[in-house]
């Protein structure tokens, strides 16, 4: 039996409504029981706003599971401002996700999956952390993590994730390249079963540098590594990025890796911003997350799709299935 742990997210969001949304979509499933990490009176309000189809209980042991039922694990009570960012919401958010990662580090979850969380939030709750990934990766100790994206129409990577454009270019290095490419290939390959995966590699400047006329990052750095790489049979690159997009060539590889988070991230969402879902590649535990924030502005509203978190859940049991097959 498989055992998921889904996240509140920020609650002033629209992260409590898509989780109820997708556990009344797969509640149903016979090999899998769920946990909803919340607090009691924010699954109360939205269980008014969106009704809950499953059976569920309230508890404050993250090893309850009782067959049938949904564990409504319960952050206890706190202030709820819809449509805004509270300190009080970020830390709450925080508290989720610590509390769904040190279960999955200690087995007790197949995979955690997460609502999305505020950075404005977690700034006001003083919580120094940009995003999900890097959090988790501190939580997690690990050096080598990728963000990653996932559709059936696209995969892609970032090799940098949060950090200004003026930075991007210090930070593309070999070491980088190589210790996020080797994360890529072994997760492409034990998280989803693709036996000899073929990467496209983005350059970084307009046109991969027009020979070193527009940047020089390609002709020193990318394009050397790539040729001298052990990876080297799975990588191709450096491409134009404009190109290609636009000629469809991110059909003919199993994933795009991108110099930076826009660059992946515009057309990625473009295709997918319904159904794309965030991974985190490289974590000891399994992290998949949908790929959207967290809408204060729809927030209560129950007009919020679950598809990008329903999507997230199937992933996550994918890549639990492939791993346990990959052990």
């Amino acid at each position: 039996m498989k055992r998921f742990v889904f996240t509140c997210g920020d609650i002033n969001g629209i992260g409590p409504e898509v989780v109820i949304k997708t556990l009344n979509k797969i509640y149903k499933r016979k090999d899998s029981v769920f946990t909803f990490i919340c607090p009691r009176n924010v699954f109360e309000l939205y269980s008014k706003i969106t009704p809950p189809k499953f059976n569920f209980y309230y508890s404050y042991d993250i090893n309850a599971f009782k067959n049938k039922s949904v564990n409504i694990f319960d952050l206890g009570n706190v202030k709820i401002t819809l449509a805004k960012p509270t300190k009080s919401s970020g830390r709450i958010s925080f508290s989720a996700i610590a509390i769904a990662a040190n279960a999955c580090l200690s087995n007790k979850f197949s995979a955690m999956i997460t609502a999305p969380i505020s950075k404005e939030s977690f700034h006001k709750a003083g919580i120094d952390y940009p995003g999900h990934t890097e959090l988790l990766a501190e939580m997690t100790k690990q050096k080598n993590f990728v963000m990653m994206f996932l559709s059936q129409k696209m995969k892609a990577a970032l090799l940098t994730i949060h950090i200004p454009l003026s930075k991007v270019p210090s930070e593309i290095t070999k070491e980088l390249l190589s210790s996020k490419l080797e994360t890529i290939v072994k997760s492409l390959k034990e998280d989803f079963n693709i036996s000899n995966p073929k990467i496209a590699i983005l350059g970084l400047n307009p046109h991969a540098g027009e020979n070193g006329i527009l940047g020089k990052e390609e002709i020193n750095i990318i394009a050397p590594f790539i040729k001298s790489s052990a990876l080297k049979k799975n990588l191709f690159g450096p491409f134009p990025a404009d190109a290609f997009f636009a000629n469809h060539n991110y059909k003919n590889y199993d994933l795009v890796f991108a110099m930076y988070h826009d660059q992946a991230l515009i057309p990625f969402k473009m295709m997918n911003f319904n159904d794309g879902v965030n991974y985190t590649a490289g974590l000891p535990i399994i992290r998949t997350s949908p790929d959207h924030g967290t809408a204060f502005n729809i927030a209560g509203k129950n007009i919020a799709s679950e598809n990008s978190m329903l999507q997230a859940f199937h992933y996550a049991n994918k890549i639990s299935i492939n791993r346990l097959y990959n052990d």
